[in-house]
Order: C-alpha cells, then sequence, then structure tokens
C-alpha cells in the first residue's frame, strides 16, 4: 500500500527523518518495502501547448510538435500517439535535468532537431503510466508556460510503500496507519473533515434500501446525492490519489477511491438514473444470474467454486427491479456506472462478510482495492462516517451538490466486539517485562479499544478490530497489540533453555561422520529399494531363505532385501548404459536376514494355546560401496577402506584372506575386515562377482571393487576421537631407507608383519609393501613380502651404524612370526 507522507501528516503530527519513520514502521509490524521522493527534479518542467502535429519523412513511429510554452513555438520530435492539437502536456526544456539523473540536450533525429522533451507520468515519476504523454487537461486546468509544479499544486512529497500483514485490517488506511504512529509516539491523531446533510428532505422520499440474506449482508446505507456535476476532481485530491497508485478518473469516482484508502471503507456510486425504482439490496445472487462488471467482463454468478466450501455463494447489488447491478465488495456493474450525465447519485456503503467477499474474489479471478479490505473485514460501524468524508471531498470540486437527511441505513448480521479480561501477571509472564499499567491504558486506548479497571482490565476490542478474538485467544490478541506498540526492541533478548536438551547418540554422530566422509571420498550417496521380488535376489542365493511382506502391495514388492549389492549393480548399470559408468556409488541401509539364515533373537508370545516361541529376523544397518571406475578393483577397495578407516579414527581391524564364499562377491578375489584380537568380522572387500555383473547389467565385463561394512559391528568399536591432534612433519634431518624382503609362512598376513616391523625400532617412520611374490624357488607354503622401510630421527642425522642397528632389531622381530630374510 503506497501512502504519501503528506496524507499522513493530515493526521498527526510528525518531525522525524524519513529513516527515523521507516524504523518505527518496521517495529510496528508495517513492514516499509519502499520510499520515492516524488517531485525532485521537476522545477525546470513546464507547461506546454500542442499548437502543431506534422509526419516526419521516412519516420513511422515519431512525429514532429509543434508546442507553445510561453516563448514561441519550439520544435520536439515526440514517439507518443495520445495526445492531439489543443492538448497540454509537460515540457522539459534543453538543459533541465529530469528525477534519476537525466539531462535534456538538444538532439537531431530524422534531420530534424528536437529542442527538449514531452513527457509522459512514469518519467517524471508522477505515477506509473507510460502507454504515452501526461495529457495536463485530464487532470487540471492548464496555463501556458507556468510551472508543472505549481499547476499540478504539487510540493516534493515522499511516498511510503508499505506491506500490510493480511490479519491487520484496521491498518488497510491512512488513518489506520497514522493510528499506529500517533499512539507509538504518544500524539495526538486528528479527526478527518466530514460533511453533514444539507437537504432537510429525507432520503426515504427518494431512495429504498434493503438487505435480503443479512449473513452475507450485515450493514447496508444508501445515501442520495443531488445536483451533482461531474468533473475532474482538483489538482492536490488527483495528485494525492496519483500518488497512492491509483489514476484520477472523475470526482465522483475519485471521492470513493481516496475514502476508501483514507479511511479503509470501500463506497459505491450508482448512477440513480440507472436504478430501478431508485432501490438498492442486498440478496444472494441466483443460478443463471450474469453481470457485466465495469471491466467489460460478463461474469457467471451463482456457480459452486473448487476452494474447499466454496458453494457458489455471490453477494449481488440489486435495484427496483430486482435487476443486478454489482457483485458486492468487489467490482460494480456497468449499467450503473457514473458518466458525464449524472447528476444524481446513490451511494452505497456496506459491511459484507468477509468470508463470502474472499471466495467470490477467487472464483471469479476478480481482486480489487475494495475486495482487497472487504476479505479481510471493514468496520462495521464506519460506513456512514465515511460517506460524510465523501460529500465532504466531493464539495471541493462540486460544492452545489445536496446531500440528503437520514440516510437509509439497513442492518443484518454484524460481529459483535469481543471482551476479554487482562491481568498484569498475564503481560509479565508472557512478553517478560513488566509494562505500567498507565502505559498498556494509554496503548489501549490509543488504538480505540475500551480499557476499564484497574490492574485486572475489561477490554473490550474495537469494531474495526475484527481479527481479535474472544477468551483466552483474545487475550493473546491484545497482548501482542501491546507489544507491538510497546516496541518488540523493548522486550529483554533470553536463549530459550530445556531441562534436557536433546543431543546426538553416538550412533548417530557417528553415522553423520561417516556419512560425510564417505561423501568426501567421491562417493555418491545412492538409495536402491528397500523392497524387491524373488527373482533380484535369485541372482545372489536361488531359492535362499527370505523375510516376506504378509501383505505387500504388488508380488515385485514382497520381499524385504538381504543385501543392498543388487540394487547398487542394477544402478551402477543404469548409468553406465548412459555414458555415466566412472561413478563410485554408495549406501547407508538396513538389510534384513532370515531366521534360518542368521542366529536371530527369539520372541515368546502368549496365547490360549500357551507360549509360542517365534524367531524374528535380523535387521542389520550396512555401508555398502560400488567401485565403478575405470581401473577400479580389489587393490582400489582396498585402498578406499584404508582412507575410511584413517578418517574414523580405525585403527584395530585389518584385512584377511579368506576362503569363504559370499553372495555376490568374486571367489579369489575378496578379503574379510576382521576386528584385531577379537576376530570379530566388521565387512568385506574385494570385487563383484562376474555373474553378478552379467545378469544385472548390459555392458561389456569389467571388474567393480566393493566395499561392504557392517555398522552394527563398527558402532560399538572404539573410535578415534583426536582426530584433528598435530602431528609434527619429519624432515628435519634426512631420511634413510632401505628394502628388505622376508620369506613367510603362508598363514601369516603381511598387515601382521608390517606391524612387527614398525615397533621393532624407534627410528622406523613407515613401512610399506611393495611387492608379494609366490614361486617355485620359494619352500612349499610360503611366501614373499618385500616391505619399503624408511628410517628417520628427529634429533639427528642417523649413521650408517645406526641404520644398520634398527635394521638388524626389525630382521630380528620378524623371526618372532617365522619369517626369514629372503637373500
Amino acid at each position: 500500500m503506497k501512502i504519501p507522507l503528506s496524507w499522513l501528516r493530515d493526521y498527526v503530527d510528525l518531525d522525524e527523518t524519513i529513516e527515523e519513520l521507516t524504523s518505527v514502521l518496521d517495529d510496528l509490524g508495517l513492514v516499509v518495502e519502499g520510499v520515492e521522493v516524488v517531485g525532485e527534479g521537476l522545477e525546470d518542467v513546464i507547461v506546454a501547448r500542442v499548437d502543431e502535429i506534422r509526419a516526419i519523412e521516412g519516420a513511422d513511429r515519431v512525429r514532429l510538435v509543434i508546442v507553445d510554452a510561453g516563448a514561441g513555438p519550439l520544435e520536439i520530435v515526440c514517439g507518443a500517439m495520445n495526445f492531439a492539437v489543443g492538448n497540454h502536456v509537460p515540457l522539459a526544456p534543453v538543459g533541465a535535468v529530469l528525477p534519476g539523473g537525466f539531462e535534456i540536450a538538444q538532439r537531431k533525429m530524422r534531420g530534424v532537431t528536437s529542442n527538449g522533451m514531452l513527457c509522459s507520468a512514469r518519467e517524471l515519476r508522477l505515477s506509473d503510466d507510460h502507454e504515452g504523454l501526461y495529457v495536463l487537461d485530464e487532470v487540471i486546468e492548464p496555463v501556458v508556460g507556468q510551472p508543472l509544479l505549481e499547476a499540478l499544486g504539487m510540493t516534493c512529497d515522499v511516498v511510503f510503500d508499505i506491506s500490510i500483514e493480511g490479519n491487520r485490517p484496521d491498518a488497510w488506511s491512512v488513518r489506520g496507519v497514522a493510528r499506529d504512529l500517533a499512539t507509538r509516539l504518544g500524539r495526538t491523531l486528528r479527526d478527518p473533515v466530514l460533511a453533514a446533510p444539507d437537504d432537510t428532505a429525507a432520503s426515504a422520499t427518494y431512495a429504498g434500501a434493503g438487505i435480503d440474506d443479512p449473513d452475507l449482508c450485515g450493514r447496508l446505507t444508501v445515501s442520495v446525492l443531488r445536483d451533482v456535476v461531474v468533473r475532474p476532481s482538483p489538482a492536490h485530491l488527483a495528485r494525492r490519489l496519483t500518488m497512492a497508485g491509483m489514476r484520477p478518473i472523475s470526482n465522483v469516482v475519485d471521492a470513493s477511491n481516496l475514502v476508501m484508502l483514507e479511511l479503509g471503507q470501500p463506497t459505491h456510486p450508482y448512477d440513480a438514473a440507472h436504478v430501478a425504482q431508485r432501490t438498492l439490496r442486498a440478496r444472494r445472487a441466483r443460478v443463471g444470474e450474469t453481470l457485466t462488471t465495469l471491466d467489460d467482463v460478463e461474469r457467471e454468478l451463482a456457480q459452486p467454486g473448487r476452494g474447499l466450501g466454496d458453494t457458489g455463494e455471490d453477494c449481488v447489488i440489486v435495484d427496483g427491479d430486482d435487476r443486478v447491478l454489482g457483485l458486492a465488495g468487489i467490482m460494480g456493474g456497468a449499467a450503473s456506472e457514473i458518466s458525464l450525465r449524472t447528476t444524481d447519485v446513490l451511494l452505497e456503503a456496506a459491511f459484507f462478510d468477509p468470508m463470502s467477499i474472499a471466495r467470490s474474489s477467487k472464483r471469479h479471478g476478480l481482486r480489487s482495492e475494495a475486495s482487497n479490505r472487504f476479505e479481510r473485514g471493514v468496520d462495521p460501524a464506519l460506513a456512514l462516517v465515511a460517506v460524510a468524508r465523501f460529500v465532504a471531498l466531493l464539495r471541493e470540486s462540486n460544492p452545489e451538490v445536496r446531500w440528503m437527511a437520514d440516510p437509509l441505513d439497513v442492518s443484518g448480521n454484524v460481529p459483535e466486539p469481543p471482551t476479554v479480561s487482562l491481568r498484569v501477571g498475564d503481560l509479565e509472564r508472557a512478553l517478560g517485562v513488566d509494562v505500567a499499567g498507565d502505559e498498556v491504558r494509554r496503548i489501549l486506548e490509543g488504538l480505540q479499544f475500551r480499557v476499564s479497571g484497574e490492574g485486572s482490565w475489561l477490554i473490550t476490542a474495537p469494531s474495526a478490530r475484527l481479527d481479535v478474538r474472544s477468551g483466552a485467544a483474545g487475550r493473546a490478541d491484545v497482548i501482542e497489540e501491546i507489544a507491538r506498540l510497546y516496541g518488540y526492541s523493548r522486550l529483554p533478548r533470553r536463549t530459550p533453555t530445556w531441562p534436557e536438551p536433546g543431543a546426538l547418540s553416538d550412533r548417530q554422530r557417528i553415522r553423520r561422520r561417516l556419512r560425510d566422509t564417505v561423501v568426501d571420498l567421491g562417493v555418491h550417496e545412492s538409495w536402491t529399494p528397500t523392497l524387491g521380488s524373488d527373482a533380484d535376489f535369485d541372482v545372489l542365493s536361488p531359492g535362499g531363505a527370505r523375510v516376506r511382506v504378509t501383505n505387500p502391495l504388488a508380488s515385485e514388492e514382497s520381499v524385504l532385501r538381504s543385501s543392498m549389492l543388487v540394487g547398487l549393480v542394477r544402478a551402477w548399470g543404469k548409468n553406465a548404459e548412459r555414458g555415466l559408468g566412472d561413478v563410485v556409488l554408495g549406501e547407508i541401509g538396513n538389510v534384513f536376514i532370515h531366521p534360518d539364515v542368521a542366529a536371530a533373537p527369539r520372541h515368546t508370545r502368549g496365547g490360549a494355546g500357551g507360549a509360542v516361541s517365534l524367531a524374528l529376523p535380523q535387521e542389520n544397518e550396512r555401508l555398502t560401496m560400488v567401485l565403478g571406475r575405470e581401473g577400479d578393483d580389489a587393490h582400489t577397495a582396498v585402498a578406499t577402506w584404508a582412507a575410511l578407516a584413517t578418517r574414523l579414527g580405525i585403527h584395530d581391524v585389518v584385512v584377511r584372506s579368506s576362503d569363504d564364499v559370499i553372495a555376490g562377491l568374486h571367489p579369489t578375489r575378496t578379503a574379510r575386515l576382521v576386528e584385531r584380537g577379537t576376530n570379530r568380522l566388521v565387512g568385506y572387500v574385494g570385487e563383484i562377482d562376474s555373474r553378478l555383473f552379467e545378469v544385472l547389467t548390459t555392458g561389456a565385463p569389467r571388474r567393480l571393487g566393493v566395499l561392504d561394512v557392517d555398522l552394527d559391528v563398527l558402532f560399538e568399536m572404539t573410535l578415534d576421537a583426536e582426530l584433528d591432534q598435530f602431528v609434527s612433519v619429519p624432515g628435519r634431518y634426512p631420511v634413510a631407507i632401505v628394502d628388505l624382503a622376508f620369506v613367510v609362512p603362508q598363514a601369516v598376513h603381511a598387515v601382521d608383519l608390517a606391524e612387527v616391523l614398525m615397533a621393532a625400532a624407534d627410528v622406523v617412520e613407515d613401512v610399506t609393501l611393495f611387492d608379494v611374490y609366490r614361486g617355485a624357488s620359494l619352500p612349499a607354503r610360503t611366501r614373499s613380502l618385500a616391505y619399503n622401510v624408511r628410517f628417520s630421527s628427529p634429533e639427528k642425522t642417523l649413521s650408517e651404524s645406526d641404520v644398520a642397528t634398527a635394521r638388524e632389531a626389525l630382521i630380528a622381530a620378524a623371526s618372532a612370526l617365522g619369517a626369514a630374510l629372503r637373500s
């Protein structure tokens, strides 16, 4: 909603700067979306009369316009087409600087020199209209050569673009915003200038009014205005309307719009000559009725909508012949609109049921400034005040208008303002601050609440506050208003506390750490279906025992997976078909093991025939990764596990060769991950079985690495909590490197020997396996393991004797495992 500062100052004294006012409005919940300074840069613009219009040879889009601005004819090249000879338009002469810093210079176009620019309202930042020139004859009686600001009766003004929340119907007006400012700043709110009826004849002798459906129309007032002369509004009123974002039309229509913007009460003027029996009634629309609204669209009424509870009820205004004149609260009909021939006006000001207006507006796809206010709820008591303000504004351009006495006023169902009780303790508990009783009373009475009592108050909401509820909810609404006007910035800030603040469990914490690590290693986290068919899992173990769902939605989703390999390999295959096979897929999820396969827990259930022992399936959380990049195999799978273990701080898991046959894994290129000491199985590392690859993919055969980890076991292990601990980087003194090859029994694992070598001497920095050899030259059931060993000392450069001593210590330590130095 756009509100000029000058309009606010009509109601409350405001000496604050623009920045200060913006801050106050924001703190009141009336958020300022933008601020525009209007009238700046127009000091050099003058009124010019169009004397002649000529075509320019070879130009279709521009014309030569001869204007007179009081100093003789001027030639201007102009592209607008909405004006004629005799019209008065704004002229920015050469040297003028328009809003935005745009300087006018003499220019030559199509061989013709243009000595200035004729301006649109948008170029002058007077409105958003840029369809053509700003034709001044439509809004004022212009004088040639007069400064534009003087002609329009303008001074520089500031327009606030304020976002009004839907639950603040009282703030959808200039006076509503001024009321909030006056209350916050402790200043007096002035009343609008109102007119009084000046014709002794009663309105009932000329017109009639009625309500057929009081649930749709809570109040209908009809005022009779005689001797109306339709003409342009005074310049200052037209200007005010333009700054508020609406287009001036005529003094009658403009007065209606100004009252709506100023007080929040929409009104609708009807040409009495086109209203049968000069009677207005409100009723429900009937099926089959139509209405051509002011936007020249024929609308079918009483048609049920698609919204919840929308039965198609439209409230309409009809005349004495029961002919539909307007869609109540939204838009009037074309048949009775105001025209230059209008002399008598029936002015409707009413209260309509907000929800009915909202549904009708949505159903017809028709929103207007009036419907915006009616659907939020206008003040039911405001109607005749708005009429008095309408007449006062109309008399500025039409002093001879007569307002007949005793306007017609018919009542329907009107909401009753609620009364709620409030104590000082309620405020302190809700806001955390003790607001003085005098301050509470000042705030509420400033917002026009009725307050009685001291310390324990009975508070009655004003009729304009349809958003205030009754009971405990209404008490909360009143406290919110006190807090808003007291100032949210004045309330103490506290950090909420709980007696038992929540935290991640160890399992949740490790799972998050694991997921982050997996993603850091370049794995694409995947999701594969938990449910599948027998055919899906027959590729792993044909006819194996499986956990089934008793009531599946489909037969192909009747079996709970016992492994994530099928889903991941199939997903990798789909990616490979589309040229995206160079990828690593990983998933953290649950698999389900049948009781006949795993040593599952048993559950005893009592019944009429005695206790029954039930074997339950085992639910196991796992991490499964399929490594499908070019060159991935069992070696890269082992390297991936090593990187993962390092990041997680896992030190006691080693890779062991295995003779186990694991469904879906390669029979000879698969190893176990085993916890040292307990010998618990942590998972498997290796490659996908080639037969599984052939069944689930369509591409050429290739190796796929695999890593499968039992997270239930991993979560029970002790992980290193000090992963970020700083370790000094060696390198101050030179490093000595030797290669040692040992002949070891087949049963000795390379990792075990490497750990023995690392612990054999203090100067050992690193031990790396670089070769494994099996051949006829070696004793039976042995193999050769070759290690690269780095020696260094943080204290000195190692001598040859130091290195030789350390080397002998390593050879001696290796002999404990049956390893002998290979000659």
